[in-house]
């Protein structure tokens, strides 16, 4: 079965920068879109960052300039470089794979990893 794996999480001062990973296997990665989502406490799952199979990259407004997504199609892994963290990005972040990025395409998902930025 599909299964996606995130690490990379953990405490950083405002300022600070992260790099979050996920492992996936089970799925011939090379074929799917990549996506990290971003979930603060009390909100709605957020994409904020996506790229597809041919390693066309978006963002959201929010992290735009800050958080830079990758692929590595040989290790079947995807990346989260985010820098000039903020207190607002503190959230559990998760990332998932979809053969299409259409919401209603199904998505496997990962179980997420937490981030939190103290000012």
């Amino acid at each position: 079965q599909a299964q996606l794996v995130e690490s990379g999480g953990g405490k950083v001062q405002a300022g600070g920068s992260l790099s979050l990973s996920c492992a996936v296997s089970g799925i011939m990665f090379r074929f799917y879109a990549m996506e990290w989502y971003q979930q603060v406490p009390g909100k709605q799952r957020e994409l904020i960052a996506s790229i597809t199979s041919g390693g066309s990259t978006d963002y959201a407004d929010s992290v735009k300039g800050r958080f830079t997504i990758s692929r590595d199609n040989s290790k079947n892994t995807v990346h989260l470089q985010m820098n000039n963290l903020k207190p607002e990005d503190t959230a559990v972040y998760y990332c998932a794979a979809a053969l299409r990025e259409m919401t209603s395409t199904p998505r496997y998902w990962g179980q997420g990893t937490q981030v939190t930025v103290s000012s």
